[in-house]
């Protein structure tokens, strides 16, 4: 039975399909399922696929008659999602199912993320197929796997497993927006060897916590000035330094492409500097909400007396590597690094400080940089790579990927804008975003592919707070319909 969130929504046909996605659990990385949900809508609906190495899919939908030798265009969406929850929700991403909330005029998930990135792609690109109101040309439905985690789908693709020259991508979050240029991204992390060191006799361990952050996607929110957990825990454990505490433990973020949202750490000092140590933590709390005020409306720090037993501790860092730690923290670049000089209001340039994770006996810092300029975005990885060599970290640089360069002369571009235009009365922008989509390497894979990407309202994407505007599905999906019947008469 379908979800009583999406009951009368139209498209209805969009919504089932979007309501079943959600019901198959698709981490990046472990899309198996997802991709037998496909297999199996191709075969139920007589529908020819193919599926390569990498697990992408290309399911091939014949043309209306009348239009056999109208161009194929190809629909593109990803099937993986990003898996973020509340730390009091009780979800396994790997086997359970999104929970579908219904918010006024928002569909939004209980506690977690939504999917609706890229789900509301993949279910237009299904809807589309099983739609007989409308006229179109040969297409072909490409989803790829594992975009939110390195894009390893489209970078495995194999010339010829697409045949259409014209792309639509409908991996975009903005209403009345045709996006025709991405920023290229690439990750650099360092890692340190855990030292430890016996507890000093006396001292008790204290578990501090970030949380309430509004968090994001680290390329779409960056511009937002978003509090980041891990920084504001580094900022409070230099405070703290004055106690010659012990660290024993320190934990941030979880995802490369997500503005950390929660960071947690358990110190040890002894119970007699308990009462200071709970004044300079009460206001830095206080600090952390004005500076960030009209920004971050939750931030919420704590710091509570525990025992040996309940954090499992029984050594803790060696103060060399707690130094380190601190101070690559307080080091390591954060948020905006430039804004276009060629389109408003959209960053050029960022890095995102993620991740800070023990791993064995490692822990490892993970960050990511993204720039719409190839060269500015090696200059801040390398700057983020000095950072973690001056601290004596082993460090990884990712090769990345690259952006998608716009094309304003794009024949599929003048053509979505009329369509727009006919449709809603009023121009449609045309935008980059900040953010990397798999248009940049199809781009270098399949020259001359003419592309465009746009999508409905989405909000809060790579956190709990995701959300999709109803109204805008409805406007998406006529759109794309008419996109699509207006390029079957170019034949």
């Amino acid at each position: 039975m379908p979800s009583s969130a999406i009951e009368g929504l139209i498209p209805s046909t969009l919504w089932k399909k979007f309501y079943e996605i959600s019901q198959v659990p698709r981490p990046s990385k472990s899309e198996e399922r997802i991709r037998l949900y496909l297999r199996n809508f191709a075969g139920q609906n007589h529908l020819s696929m193919k599926e390569d190495e990498a697990g992408n899919i290309v399911i091939q939908v014949p043309p209306k008659p009348g239009f056999e030798k109208s161009p194929t265009v190809v629909l593109q969406s990803h099937v993986d999602m990003v898996c973020e929850k509340n730390k009091d929700t009780d979800h396994d991403f790997m086997k359970d199912p999104i929970v579908l909330v219904r918010d006024g005029e928002w569909i939004k998930a209980d506690g977690t993320t939504l999917g609706a990135d890229n789900g509301i792609g993949a279910a237009a690109a299904l809807a589309v197929a099983c739609d007989d109101d409308f006229e179109h040309g040969p297409l072909e439905l490409l989803f790829t796997v594992d975009e939110e985690t390195g894009l390893t789908g489209v970078n495995n693709l194999k010339k010829g497993f697409i045949t259409g020259g014209t792309l639509l991508n409908l991996d975009t979050e903005e209403d009345g927006a045709f996006y025709v240029g991405c920023a290229g991204g690439m990750d650099t992390v360092g890692t340190y060897k855990i030292e430890l060191e016996q507890i000093i006799d006396g001292y008790q361990p204290f578990a501090i916590a970030i949380s309430g952050l509004l968090g994001g996607h680290s390329g779409i929110n960056i511009a937002d000035r978003r509090a980041n957990a891990i920084k504001l825990l580094g900022m409070l454990l230099d405070r703290l330094s004055q106690f010659n505490f012990q660290l024993a433990f320190i934990s941030g973020g979880s995802k490369r492409n997500a503005i950390p949202r929660e960071a947690e750490a358990v110190i040890l000092i002894h119970p007699d500097v308990e009462s200071k140590a709970r004044e300079i933590i009460n206001e830095y709390s206080l600090e952390s909400v004005i500076e960030f005020k009209n920004i971050e409306n939750n931030i919420k720090v704590t710091f509570e007396k525990t025992d040996f037993t309940s954090v499992k501790i029984k050594s803790a860092y060696k103060n060399s590597l707690k130094e380190k730690i601190i101070n690559v923290i307080l080091a390591m670049p954060h948020g905006m690094i430039s804004m276009s000089p060629d389109i408003p209001n959209l960053v050029e340039t960022s890095t995102n400080l993620a991740t800070v994770v023990e791993e064995g006996d490692e822990l490892r810092i993970g960050t990511s940089q993204r720039s719409s300029i190839e060269s500015s975005k090696r200059n801040i990885a390398r700057a983020v790579q000095s950072v973690f060599e001056l601290s004596c970290a082993g460090v990884k640089v990712g090769d990345g990927y690259p952006g998608w360069q716009p094309n304003m002369d794009s024949k599929v571009l003048k053509l979505s804008k009329g369509v727009f235009k006919n449709l809603f009365s009023k121009e449609a922008e045309v935008k980059a975003v900040h953010a990397g989509l798999e248009c940049g390497i199809l781009a270098n894979k399949y020259p001359g592919l003419d592309m465009v990407s746009f999508g409905p309202t989405i909000e809060g994407a790579h956190s709990p707070d995701e959300r999709v505007k109803i109204p805008d599905v409805e406007k998406f999906y006529r759109l794309l319909k008419n996109i699509l019947t207006e390029i079957a008469k170019q034949k």
